[in-house]
């Protein structure tokens, strides 16, 4: 037998009919080979290091319960046992008075080997029960002793292997999660994480904590940390309860990111920011120039809404300036979230620059695409050979004077434009329809 198993089952019958010689030294070598694997078995278990460690520990809440009923489990199933050995011990003395047993040897026998002839103190004899007095003893057939064993065995062997699985599986875990904890903790310090100065440098102190309680409860209350298997009978059928490790982890290994982003703006904070001071200066390029047009805008085109056109952004400029300076004093903690947000925000102002200028120059952009309008239909003209006619040459005068003078109305400007077009178009239909008129009558 081994130490996750049970004793053997013992194969009684009732004490009648008498055994016969044969059937006695089959009986008496089969106990024996039972006695000899029910002592492997429970010294074993005293050996077992689960138990070693129950033993030393200091125990608290539901182990120390469960140790404190095992433990007496144990003793029990050691009185249990020499009273199961005593009585194999007197069967075979009967046997070996004589080579031929006599019926009253051959009863004696049977009276031991089937019959309820273990008398053990009962466990409850130091009270009362409710209906009468408590039982100082009872009697035991070795059947039924071997099967009080299996269960004490059972039982304390569950208790013990559970601990010991808790034991083998967690503090290792927590020890090595703890120094990479502390690796962790010395990298953080030297980048400017810290507790009460970056959320990272809080929750590091939190999950030291954490792990701390955790080892501490670990080793005090393991069977806290068990969860049994579903339907499973077998001594330490389950695994350990890992979650609250699990979730250490996980926390752990988000601050290792973050510091390794904190570690990676020290790497890239100067390239970053010269980033951020280009598309600065190019929005400020661009609000210049859209200031620079506006003023032509006002100049040029008459009644045309133009927009206002914001001064440079100070702000970010004054951020800019922290951001250069933390960066000088290796505060790269409170660098990391600046430099993110003022990237996002240099582009968004380099946006905002190009839509201003954008807005500003719309009223030119009219322009420009009128008088582009204007000179193409007036080589359209020339192609087809009407460049003299008076009329084009009005409304083309007209519509030129008023792109090509200041303030320019465009509303003005692009009727000018509308009215030469339709002119152009009357004249080149008339003329298709003249040539096509004239292909008839010749044909």
């Amino acid at each position: 037998m081994g130490v996750a198993g049970s004793f053997p089952g013992f194969a009684g019958r009732p004490p009648d009919p008498v055994m016969d010689r044969d059937e006695a030294d089959r009986t008496l070598a089969r106990l024996g080979a039972e006695h000899e694997a029910i002592e492997t078995s429970l010294l074993a278990l005293e050996e077992h290091a689960g138990r070693r460690l129950l033993e030393g520990a200091d125990l608290t809440g539901v182990t120390k319960e469960r140790w404190a009923s095992a433990k007496q489990s144990i003793t029990r199933l050691w009185t249990y046992f020499d009273a199961y050995a005593a009585a194999l011990a007197s069967a075979r003395e009967i046997r070996g008075r004589r080579r031929y047993p006599g019926r009253s040897d051959l009863m004696a026998l049977t009276d031991l080997l089937r019959g309820d002839g273990v008398t053990l103190a009962h466990q409850g004899a130091a009270g009362s029960s409710v209906t009468g007095p408590a039982r100082l003893s009872e009697r035991f057939t070795l059947e039924e002793l071997v099967a009080r064993m299996n269960d004490l065995y059972a039982r304390s062997l569950d208790m013990v292997v559970s601990a010991d699985s808790v034991w083998t599986a967690l503090p290792a875990r927590i020890d090595m999660l703890a120094a990479e904890l502390r690796r962790t903790a010395s990298l953080a310090h030297s980048v400017g994480v810290r507790p009460g100065e970056h959320p990272a440098g809080d929750d590091l102190e939190s999950i030291t904590e954490e792990l701390a309680t955790l080892r501490m409860q670990v080793i005090s209350d393991p069977l806290a940390f068990w969860l049994p298997g579903p339907g499973s009978s077998a001594p330490g059928g389950g695994r350990p309860d890992t979650s609250r490790y699990d979730r250490a982890a996980r926390a752990l290994e988000d601050v290792r990111r973050e510091i390794e982003a904190v570690l990676q703006v020290r790497q890239d904070s100067e390239h970053r920011l010269l980033q951020v001071r280009d598309l600065l200066s190019r929005a400020n390029r661009t609000l210049a120039e859209a200031r620079l047009a506006r003023g032509e805008v006002l100049a040029k085109i008459a009644a045309s809404e133009v927009p206002a056109v914001s001064g440079p952004p100070t702000a970010l400029q004054e951020r800019l300036a922290a951001a250069s300076d933390y960066r000088r004093h290796a505060q790269w903690s409170r660098l990391s979230p600046l430099l993110d947000s003022l990237e996002r925000e240099a582009e968004d102002e380099l946006l905002r620059a190009r839509e201003s200028l954008t807005s500003v120059t719309a009223p030119l952009a009219v322009r420009a695409e009128l008088r582009g309008r204007l000179d193409a239909y007036k080589a359209k003209v020339a192609r087809h050979g009407l460049a003299e006619d008076p009329l084009l040459i009005e409304r083309y005068g007209a519509a030129r004077r008023m792109l090509w003078s200041a303030p320019c109305d465009l509303r003005v400007a692009g009727q000018a434009v509308l009215r030469y077009q339709h002119a152009v178009t009357d004249l080149l239909t008339q003329r298709r329809r003249a040539e096509y008129d004239g292909q008839g009558e010749t044909s």
